[in-house]
């Protein structure tokens, strides 16, 4: 396999002159690359290349035009991301409200092994989750102001003040072990089963490190799908040998999960900040249409009118 070696910046604009990107300005082009990095550049490349030779650019594509779908992607980033933290902290709440007001406030009461799913085959994920939330407690108790407060005045972390140093895919974990009455109250507050919702919340735990991490976002795919929901059939999403061509495993999927999760309030403040993305991105798109960009993230084109849908 031939080594990938070191490009100087003039040598990564001939990289991209050569496979056929318009650049009109190569000292702008070079800070941009300096700035943001070749590599993630170039990864949003592949809506801009030719279907008749993948490795050339269609003709008439410019460096800005391919910046500004890394800068969409920025945005489109930003704004899910901070939805996810918004679930997040709603999650936590709920989660720790309900398990506080059945088992208690201390963590000898709360992290009890009886108070969790009791079969064979959730033993070992039970003891294990449970060590790790045991671990949190001794590793960060003493590093965060609202876990030191309750350690050196009363001597233990009530659960509500816990979850905030656990991660979001400890705490999606932690809905998988509960027993089966909890989980349903939980579920039910979202108006959801707790199957969807178990889904839910290990793709919003993904999603929330693919974003913390600013990986490229607008053409993920996850390898679980969601169930069909009343959005499918309202948008009158078109089918592929009777799947749903779009919001199963794609982006458009997570928008009805955070549509479930979130209130209306917010999930039309996020499809208002998406669209004006968007609108952004289609001004300085010239060689291909904002259709196919929709096409790739995986929104259908009445995608927006979730906003509007009154939740099931």
């Amino acid at each position: 396999m031939r080594e990938k070696q070191f490009k100087t910046l003039d040598e990564q604009i001939e990289i991209l002159k050569h496979k056929g990107l318009i650049i009109n300005d190569e000292n702008y082009a070079k800070e941009i690359l300096l700035r943001e990095n070749y590599f993630f550049i170039s990864g949003y490349r592949h809506l801009f290349m030719s279907d008749s030779d993948p490795k050339r650019f269609i003709t008439g594509v410019t460096f800005e035009e391919l910046y500004s779908l890394f800068l969409f992607d920025r945005q489109f980033r930003n704004i899910i991301f901070k939805n996810l933290l918004i679930i997040e902290n709603n999650f936590k709440s709920i989660i720790s409200y309900r398990l506080s007001q059945k088992y208690g406030y201390k963590e000898n009461d709360y992290l009890k092994p009886k108070n969790f799913d009791t079969s064979v085959e959730k033993t070992r994920q039970v003891n294990d989750l449970i060590k790790k939330m045991k671990r949190q407690i001794r590793v960060n108790g003493r590093q965060h102001s609202a876990t030191y407060h309750y350690l050196s005045n009363y001597g233990y972390i009530p659960l509500w003040v816990l979850v905030k140093v656990l991660s979001f895919g400890i705490v999606s974990e932690l809905y998988s072990i509960l027993r089966l009455d909890d989980r349903v109250a939980i579920a039910e507050f979202y108006r959801v089963d707790i199957n969807s919702l178990a889904t839910y919340l290990q793709l919003l735990a993904n999603y929330r490190n693919l974003c913390a991490h600013e990986d490229i976002l607008f053409e993920n795919r996850t390898q679980k799908i969601i169930n069909d929901t009343i959005y499918h059939k309202l948008l009158n999403i078109p089918k592929i040998d009777g799947n749903y061509e779009y919001g199963k495993n794609d982006l458009f999927a997570l928008i009805i999960i955070l549509k479930q999760m979130l209130s209306d309030v917010e999930i039309k403040n996020l499809v208002l900040e998406i669209s004006h993305a968007l609108d952004n991105l289609k001004y300085n798109l010239h060689s291909i249409k904002i259709e196919k960009v929709l096409d790739r993230i995986g929104f259908p084109l009445n995608w927006d009118d979730i906003a509007n849908i009154l939740k099931e």
